[in-house]
């Protein structure tokens, strides 16, 4: 007969935090707001709650399936830690060649004058991010780490340049912090 085998995570759910569980889509609340995660493409995967634990588990599991298990669980701690925290990413606009500028319209960052060009580059940045720009500092901040991390990285793109030479030619938007709230 053959062994089953079984992976099974569990995770301390912190006082102040309300999960709930509707099928394999889990919603974390917490006193800065509430985020919401469907696993529902992960097959054989289940989970539930038992005395301020959740446990993600996966039965007949392989290596990947047993990943997944560990993954969800990552997902589920970011959540947790974005409700409770958040997350702020720094960029910096660095130029050395024509001075640019940023403006923060609606969803979309608006970079003008970049490498002296004359139509503006465009970033879009996720609802529910903050951003603000002081001076040569462009701050991103919210609760979801994807969101955050996503939008800096739509502005660092919108910059990237590949005609010139990059130790010579260093002008753009870069990401140098990542951290959470405190």
């Amino acid at each position: 007969m053959a062994k089953e085998v079984h992976a099974i995570r569990e995770l301390e759910i912190p006082d102040g935090i309300d999960i709930k569980i509707d099928g394999k889509k889990i919603k974390v609340k917490g006193p800065k707001g509430e985020l919401e995660r469907d696993f529902s493409h992960i097959k054989d995967l289940s989970l539930r709650l038992e005395d301020k634990k959740l446990i993600a588990e996966v039965y007949f599991a392989d290596a990947k399936k047993k990943a997944v298990v560990g993954t969800v669980i990552a997902h589920v701690k970011n959540m947790i830690t974005g409700v409770t925290k958040g997350y702020r990413y720094k960029l910096k606009i660095i130029y050395s060649h024509y001075p640019i500028s940023v403006k923060k319209d609606g969803n979309k960052i608006i970079i003008s004058n970049f490498i002296g060009e004359k139509s503006p580059r465009i970033a879009k940045v996720f609802p529910g991010v903050n951003v603000k720009v002081q001076g040569t500092d462009i701050i991103l901040e919210g609760i979801d780490i994807e969101k955050v991390s996503q939008s800096a990285a739509n502005i660092e793109l919108a910059t990237k340049i590949s005609d010139f030479d990059r130790r010579k030619f260093m002008d753009g938007i870069y990401i140098y912090s990542r951290e959470v709230i405190e």
